[in-house]
Protein backbone atom coordinates (compact mmCIF):
# COMPACT_ATOMS: atom_id res chain seq x y z
CA UNK A 1 0.00 0.00 0.00
CA UNK A 2 1.75 3.24 -0.95
CA UNK A 3 2.07 5.67 2.07
CA UNK A 4 -0.78 8.43 0.94
CA UNK A 5 -3.24 5.30 0.49
CA UNK A 6 -6.09 5.46 2.96
CA UNK A 7 -7.86 2.81 4.68
CA UNK A 8 -11.32 2.51 2.73
CA UNK A 9 -13.62 2.36 6.21
CA UNK A 10 -17.68 2.36 5.90
CA UNK A 11 -19.41 5.92 5.71
CA UNK A 12 -21.18 5.08 9.26
CA UNK A 13 -17.54 5.29 11.08
CA UNK A 14 -16.83 8.45 9.34
CA UNK A 15 -20.04 9.65 10.37
CA UNK A 16 -19.70 8.41 14.06
CA UNK A 17 -16.23 9.41 14.67
CA UNK A 18 -16.93 13.11 13.34
CA UNK A 19 -19.34 13.37 15.96
CA UNK A 20 -17.03 12.43 19.40
CA UNK A 21 -14.24 10.65 18.44
CA UNK A 22 -13.02 13.75 16.41
CA UNK A 23 -14.74 16.41 17.31
CA UNK A 24 -13.30 19.84 15.71
CA UNK A 25 -14.56 21.49 18.99
CA UNK A 26 -13.07 19.17 21.59
CA UNK A 27 -10.76 16.65 20.14
CA UNK A 28 -9.36 18.41 17.58
CA UNK A 29 -9.49 22.22 18.62
CA UNK A 30 -10.00 23.74 15.23
CA UNK A 31 -12.32 26.60 13.85
CA UNK A 32 -11.80 27.77 17.30
CA UNK A 33 -12.44 31.73 16.26
CA UNK A 34 -16.18 31.25 15.88
CA UNK A 35 -16.52 28.63 18.24
CA UNK A 36 -15.64 31.80 20.72
CA UNK A 37 -17.54 34.43 19.31
CA UNK A 38 -21.03 33.28 18.22
CA UNK A 39 -21.60 30.85 21.45
CA UNK A 40 -22.68 33.54 23.82
CA UNK A 41 -26.22 32.54 22.61
CA UNK A 42 -28.01 29.21 20.98
CA UNK A 43 -29.61 30.83 18.39
CA UNK A 44 -26.92 32.10 16.60
CA UNK A 45 -24.39 29.15 17.52
CA UNK A 46 -27.14 27.28 15.97
CA UNK A 47 -27.24 29.02 12.63
CA UNK A 48 -23.18 28.93 12.39
CA UNK A 49 -23.50 24.89 12.85
CA UNK A 50 -25.82 24.78 10.53
CA UNK A 51 -24.19 26.85 8.27
CA UNK A 52 -21.08 24.78 8.41
CA UNK A 53 -23.17 21.87 8.25
CA UNK A 54 -24.13 22.91 4.62
CA UNK A 55 -20.43 24.55 3.28
CA UNK A 56 -18.84 20.79 4.76
CA UNK A 57 -21.14 18.48 3.10
CA UNK A 58 -21.37 20.25 -0.27
CA UNK A 59 -17.55 21.18 -0.65
CA UNK A 60 -16.74 17.33 0.39
CA UNK A 61 -18.79 15.80 -2.50
CA UNK A 62 -17.63 18.53 -4.86
CA UNK A 63 -13.94 17.78 -3.92
CA UNK A 64 -14.40 14.08 -3.84
CA UNK A 65 -16.18 14.30 -7.08
CA UNK A 66 -13.30 16.27 -8.82
CA UNK A 67 -10.30 14.90 -6.53
CA UNK A 68 -9.04 12.65 -9.48
CA UNK A 69 -9.24 15.57 -12.03
CA UNK A 70 -7.30 18.10 -10.00
CA UNK A 71 -3.91 17.14 -8.46
CA UNK A 72 -0.66 19.34 -7.05
CA UNK A 73 -0.68 23.14 -6.48
CA UNK A 74 -3.76 23.37 -7.81
CA UNK A 75 -5.79 21.31 -5.40
CA UNK A 76 -5.72 23.44 -2.25
CA UNK A 77 -6.64 26.42 -4.74
CA UNK A 78 -9.75 24.30 -5.74
CA UNK A 79 -10.78 23.56 -2.74
CA UNK A 80 -10.48 26.85 -1.48
CA UNK A 81 -12.94 28.35 -4.53
CA UNK A 82 -15.16 25.42 -3.81
CA UNK A 83 -15.71 26.28 -0.62
CA UNK A 84 -16.10 29.98 -0.87
CA UNK A 85 -18.68 29.30 -3.34
CA UNK A 86 -21.17 27.65 -0.96
CA UNK A 87 -19.78 29.87 1.53
CA UNK A 88 -21.29 32.38 -1.02
CA UNK A 89 -24.53 30.64 -1.05
CA UNK A 90 -24.98 29.98 2.78
CA UNK A 91 -24.34 33.88 3.49
CA UNK A 92 -26.89 35.04 0.95
CA UNK A 93 -29.36 32.31 2.22
CA UNK A 94 -28.83 34.16 5.63
CA UNK A 95 -29.17 37.49 4.43
CA UNK A 96 -32.55 36.82 2.43
CA UNK A 97 -34.28 34.41 5.37
CA UNK A 98 -32.34 35.33 8.40
CA UNK A 99 -31.38 38.91 8.03
CA UNK A 100 -31.37 40.14 11.93
CA UNK A 101 -28.97 36.80 12.36
CA UNK A 102 -27.34 37.19 9.60
CA UNK A 103 -25.99 40.85 11.12
CA UNK A 104 -25.55 39.18 14.52
CA UNK A 105 -23.12 36.93 13.00
CA UNK A 106 -21.53 39.51 11.17
CA UNK A 107 -18.23 38.49 9.62
CA UNK A 108 -18.28 35.13 10.85
CA UNK A 109 -20.04 33.43 8.24
CA UNK A 110 -17.76 34.44 5.46
CA UNK A 111 -15.07 33.78 7.51
CA UNK A 112 -16.30 29.64 6.86
CA UNK A 113 -13.97 30.09 3.78
CA UNK A 114 -10.92 29.56 6.14
CA UNK A 115 -12.02 27.72 8.87
CA UNK A 116 -9.42 24.69 9.04
CA UNK A 117 -12.07 22.18 9.93
CA UNK A 118 -13.70 23.23 6.40
CA UNK A 119 -10.32 22.60 4.25
CA UNK A 120 -9.10 19.92 6.68
CA UNK A 121 -11.58 17.63 5.61
CA UNK A 122 -11.73 18.10 2.22
CA UNK A 123 -7.83 17.71 2.14
CA UNK A 124 -7.89 14.75 4.74
CA UNK A 125 -11.38 12.74 3.57
CA UNK A 126 -12.76 14.55 0.77
CA UNK A 127 -9.34 14.31 -1.53
CA UNK A 128 -9.08 10.41 -0.44
CA UNK A 129 -12.39 8.98 -0.59
CA UNK A 130 -15.66 8.49 -2.76
CA UNK A 131 -18.95 10.60 -2.48
CA UNK A 132 -20.85 8.62 -0.52
CA UNK A 133 -18.28 8.61 2.35
CA UNK A 134 -17.28 12.37 1.84
CA UNK A 135 -20.86 12.84 2.00
CA UNK A 136 -21.34 11.21 5.65
CA UNK A 137 -18.20 12.94 6.61
CA UNK A 138 -19.20 16.05 6.09
CA UNK A 139 -22.59 14.84 8.12
CA UNK A 140 -20.53 13.80 11.27
CA UNK A 141 -18.04 16.61 11.17
CA UNK A 142 -20.74 19.08 10.73
CA UNK A 143 -22.95 17.78 13.53
CA UNK A 144 -20.17 17.05 16.50
CA UNK A 145 -18.90 21.19 15.43
CA UNK A 146 -22.51 22.22 16.13
CA UNK A 147 -22.64 20.45 19.32
CA UNK A 148 -20.18 21.91 20.41
CA UNK A 149 -21.49 25.21 19.62
CA UNK A 150 -24.46 24.34 21.14
CA UNK A 151 -23.13 22.73 24.75
CA UNK A 152 -20.97 26.13 25.09
CA UNK A 153 -23.97 28.19 23.70
CA UNK A 154 -26.21 26.49 26.07
CA UNK A 155 -23.88 27.40 29.22
CA UNK A 156 -23.02 30.62 28.39
CA UNK A 157 -26.64 31.46 27.84
CA UNK A 158 -27.88 30.06 30.73
CA UNK A 159 -25.55 31.69 33.45
CA UNK A 160 -25.30 35.32 31.66
CA UNK A 161 -29.05 35.52 30.79
CA UNK A 162 -30.36 33.00 32.67
CA UNK A 163 -32.82 31.78 29.73
CA UNK A 164 -32.45 29.12 26.89
CA UNK A 165 -33.26 30.17 22.95
CA UNK A 166 -34.43 33.59 24.74
CA UNK A 167 -36.66 32.21 27.33
CA UNK A 168 -35.83 32.49 30.72
CA UNK A 169 -35.57 29.62 32.64
CA UNK A 170 -34.18 30.56 36.44
CA UNK A 171 -35.86 31.29 38.75
CA UNK A 172 -36.22 34.53 40.59
CA UNK A 173 -33.71 35.98 42.25
CA UNK A 174 -30.96 34.48 39.64
CA UNK A 175 -27.87 36.87 39.52
CA UNK A 176 -26.62 36.93 35.77
CA UNK A 177 -23.00 35.97 35.51
CA UNK A 178 -22.55 38.88 32.97
CA UNK A 179 -18.90 37.78 32.49
CA UNK A 180 -20.11 34.68 30.38
CA UNK A 181 -21.13 37.25 27.47
CA UNK A 182 -17.44 38.43 27.41
CA UNK A 183 -14.43 36.39 25.77
CA UNK A 184 -13.18 35.53 29.22
CA UNK A 185 -16.57 33.83 29.48
CA UNK A 186 -16.10 31.82 26.42
CA UNK A 187 -12.50 31.33 27.10
CA UNK A 188 -13.91 29.61 30.56
CA UNK A 189 -16.48 27.56 29.50
CA UNK A 190 -14.01 26.18 26.88
CA UNK A 191 -11.89 24.96 29.00
CA UNK A 192 -14.11 23.78 31.64
CA UNK A 193 -15.96 21.38 28.81
CA UNK A 194 -12.41 20.57 27.58
CA UNK A 195 -11.31 19.58 31.32
CA UNK A 196 -14.52 17.53 31.31
CA UNK A 197 -14.05 15.85 27.91
CA UNK A 198 -10.51 14.82 28.75
CA UNK A 199 -11.86 13.68 32.62
CA UNK A 200 -14.02 11.06 31.32
CA UNK A 201 -11.83 9.69 28.65
CA UNK A 202 -9.03 9.30 30.72
CA UNK A 203 -11.83 7.70 33.39
CA UNK A 204 -13.24 5.27 30.33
Amino acid sequence: MANNAVPKKPAAGFFIRGLWEESPVFRQLIGMCPTLAVTAQLKPAITMGASVIFVLICSNVVVSLMRKLVQGHLRLLMFTMTIATFVTIADYLLKAYLPEMSEKLGAYVPLIIVNCLIIGRAEACANRQGVWISFWDGWGQGIGYTIGLAAMATIRELLADGAIWGHPVMWDGFVNWNVMKLPAGAFLTLGILLGLSNHFLRKK
